[in-house]
């Protein structure tokens, strides 16, 4: 993906300074001419005090401030989750583009209504994450528009955390003071919270899904001293994924099983793999077949798969966190900038994978609710 970014500083404004704000501040100085901080709020005056006080920031008294601001056209919504609809919806009906974590609404029918709502307005509505338009997304891409290896047919993708209960995320505070959300995490599950990393791959890889069917299951239902009243939030999803081109994907979900973010495509000579999908520069390996005696005793003995290094389609330095994966959670903000700056509709991360990305989300861990399978509409144009 080349893409060449607007001059013209974009104004935008944070709504909540929870843990994930301290992820997207970072990383707004790989952003220094696209995009202008002009304040944050949260509802909760000591998290917006400590916050603002760390990084030197101005800090709105109000939402309405915000929303009456002119100098603000995009409204970052890090609420929590069970306040993206309302506070996406209030700034949607204040004529702002939103960009907002994931998932978008809790609710399927809400996330469509916010989508409807935006084109109506002629605004923007994005949703996180951005890991599409990273490196790592974007050569894996073009290797499989290339077909280097062939023909796609199958992919393996992996999301699985390890038993995050269990590995002291207590101890996960950020440099402003904030500490991880586990009880929302835990409430909201781990397929809506991470299943879009690998959707949006998918979708932007294979278009429209077809055919969800799935299974999901809360298997630990004491998660420690922040464990939701009347846990059952599934930990466990597993979904298989069926596209109109033919190809056919299993998705996979847990805080359960050890760390595991690889994904794979499966092609008619090898696969083309990258081992962490959180890294924005994870690099993309192509592995061949191996088609003969000598290749395959090689690989038996663990000398020699036969892979090579994908050459990368953008080379850009970015900066992070200091703890974590290397992810410029301000690229999607960036991109959704300049599609505003230049028109209203070349946003790489367009407003219908937001909707329908999460659609099957929804599919795969709704089916611990009743049915396993289902049909949904997963549309997006990312470039």
């Amino acid at each position: 993906m080349s893409v060449s970014y607007s001059k013209r500083k974009t104004g935008i404004a944070f709504v909540g300074c929870g843990y994930v704000a301290d992820l997207y501040i970072a990383t707004l100085e790989n952003w220094p001419d696209t995009l202008s901080l002009k304040g944050v709020f949260d509802i909760r005056e000591d998290r917006a005090k400590a916050f603002c006080d760390h990084y030197d920031i101005n800090r709105y008294q109000t939402f309405e401030e915000i929303l009456a601001d002119p100098e603000v056209e995009i409204v970052v919504n890090l609420t929590n989750p069970h306040a993206h609809y309302a506070t996406t919806k209030a700034a949607l009906n204040a004529g702002k583009h939103v960009y907002t974590e994931k998932p978008i609404a809790l609710d399927l029918k809400e996330a469509r209504e916010l989508v409807d709502l935006a084109a109506a307005r002629g605004l923007q509505i994005v949703s996180a994450p951005s890991s599409v338009l990273g490196e790592a997304a974007q050569t894996m891409l073009t290797a499989v528009r290339d077909q280097i290896l062939g023909k796609p047919q199958l992919v393996y993708a992996e999301l699985d955390d390890g038993m995050i209960h269990r590995i002291g995320y207590e101890r996960w505070v950020t440099e402003s003071g904030a500490q991880w959300p586990a009880e929302d995490e835990f409430r909201t599950g781990c397929t809506l919270e991470h299943a879009g990393y690998v959707l949006t791959w998918l979708v932007a890889m294979f278009g429209p899904v077809r055919r969800v069917v799935s299974f999901a299951h809360c298997l630990e239902t004491d998660k420690g001293p922040k464990t939701p009243p009347d846990y059952t939030t599934p930990d466990f999803s597993c979904a298989c994924l069926e596209f109109d081109g033919g190809v056919v994907a299993r998705m996979t979900n847990s805080i359960i099983a050890p760390h595991d973010h690889r994904f794979r495509i499966h092609c008619e000579h090898g696969h083309i793999s990258v081992e962490e999908t959180w890294d924005f520069v994870s690099p993309v390996r192509a592995t061949p077949i191996p088609s003969t005696v000598w290749r395959r005793t090689l690989l038996r003995y663990g000398l020699w798969d036969g892979s090579w290094s994908v050459p990368r389609t953008q080379k850009r330095k970015i900066k992070t966190t200091r703890r974590g994966y290397s992810m410029d959670f301000s690229l999607g903000i960036a991109d959704m900038a300049n599609a505003t700056s230049c028109c209203g509709n070349c946003c790489h991360a367009r407003a219908a994978e937001a909707r329908d990305g999460r659609g099957s989300r929804r599919a795969e861990s709704g089916a611990w609710r009743g049915s396993g399978r289902q049909h949904v509409s997963a549309r997006a144009e990312v470039a």
